[in-house]
């Protein structure tokens, strides 16, 4: 909270962000993008990424969202049970 270094890199960080995801939405055109790890707890992400995203869309509207995982940063832990084996104990 006000510290100016922070601030800046945040706001670079969600530059660049931006402009990865923006060609994705212009040739996929997703409804949702999801945020993972521990990045998808920044709750600024939410809105100045696709703030930015918009701008560098080639569209003149970007309905794609971004979402945080619905499961919170356990999706990869689900994802690896998902893959185990059954009858294979521990």
């Amino acid at each position: 909270k006000g510290d100016t270094l922070s601030i800046s890199s945040m706001e670079r960080y969600e530059s660049r962000v931006a402009r990865a995801f923006a060609p994705i939405i212009n040739v996929i055109d997703p409804d949702f993008i999801v945020l993972g790890r521990g990045m998808s707890n920044v709750t600024r992400l939410y809105a100045n990424i696709p703030a930015q995203w918009s701008d560098l869309a080639f569209s003149d509207r970007v309905k794609t969202q971004l979402r945080p995982p619905r499961f919170g940063n356990s999706n990869g832990v689900r994802g690896a049970a998902c893959l185990w084996p059954e009858g294979i104990a521990l």
